[in-house]
Parts: structure tokens; C-alpha cells; sequence
């Protein structure tokens, strides 16, 4: 077994099968399935406009002129066209390091994504009709309050 399928293997067992296994989540039978197994979440990019902003991601990160400046923007426009959602989620843990250390600073523990929640979070990023949708108004006061200490205001 090459390195690369090893470390994709403990991922699956480590982290993508082992949350659905630990929370007893039946499998949604709409979903699609592989012939090796692997289901697919459908993206709903409502949910991640919602998501977007009560996990945190907003704090750092901005759509549609809303979020912090931190980190780049996360507008459709800067997207890539047409997107593998793994190459996304490929390129948050090439940033996870730096960005677990700032969800500690700021939030206290690092951000807590299901996989369903990464698929919906994704699916926003990269709709530019979900993201015209975004305002401030979708920021929990909690986050919001956050955005303003982090801003320098109290």
C-alpha cells in the first residue's frame, strides 16, 4: 500500500467514518453511494450561508463584503469554476494548523464541522446567488459581538 493510499485510508477510518459511527446517524438513503461505499451529502448552500456565519468561519473570513479580513475572501468570484469539494477540503487542512490556532485564540476550541456541514459550507462558497443573500443580519449575536471585540470595539 503506497503512503498516499495509507494516509487517505486513516482518514476515512480516523475522521470521515468514525463520526457518523460514534453518533449513530442512520445513512440517508437519498444520498448517492459509490460502489465502493462512500455515500455523498448533498449541498445545500442555505445551510452554509447559515453555517458560514454561526461556526465562526465569518470571523476570519468574508462573502459579499461581510467578515473578517483575516484570511481570504471566500466569494464565488475567487473560486474556481468547477470544484472538486475534496480539493477544498484538501486546502483546509493544508491551512488547518494556522487555522485551529486562531479558533482557539478567538473562539476558545477549534470549530466542530460534521462532514454534512463541510459539504453545505462548501456548496455556499461557491454559489454566488446563496452569497448575495448574506448580510450582517445573518450573524449570531455571539459571532457578531466576537467580530467587534476582534475589531477593537467592545
Amino acid at each position: 500500500m503506497t503512503a498516499v493510499l495509507r494516509i487517505l485510508w486513516f482518514w476515512l477510518a480516523a475522521g470521515a467514518l468514525a463520526p457518523a459511527v460514534a453518533q449513530d446517524k442512520p445513512v440517508d438513503d437519498t444520498m448517492p453511494m459509490m460502489a465502493t461505499g462512500i455515500i455523498l451529502p448533498r449541498m445545500d448552500a442555505a445551510a452554509g450561508r447559515q453555517l458560514f456565519a454561526a461556526k465562526g468561519c465569518v470571523l476570519c473570513h468574508s462573502v459579499n463584503g461581510v467578515g473578517g479580513a483575516d484570511a481570504p475572501p471566500m466569494d464565488a468570484e475567487y473560486m474556481e469554476p468547477m470544484m472538486n469539494p475534496f480539493d477544498f477540503a484538501a486546502g483546509m487542512w493544508r491551512g488547518s494548523e494556522a487555522m485551529v490556532a486562531l479558533q482557539r485564540e478567538e473562539l476558545g476550541a477549534p470549530i466542530e464541522l460534521t462532514g454534512q456541514d463541510l459539504a453545505d459550507i462548501i456548496a455556499f462558497v461557491h454559489d454566488a446567488g446563496e452569497q448575495k443573500r448574506f448580510t450582517e443580519a445573518d450573524i449570531p449575536a455571539p459571532i457578531s459581538a466576537l467580530m467587534m471585540k476582534m475589531d477593537g470595539g467592545e
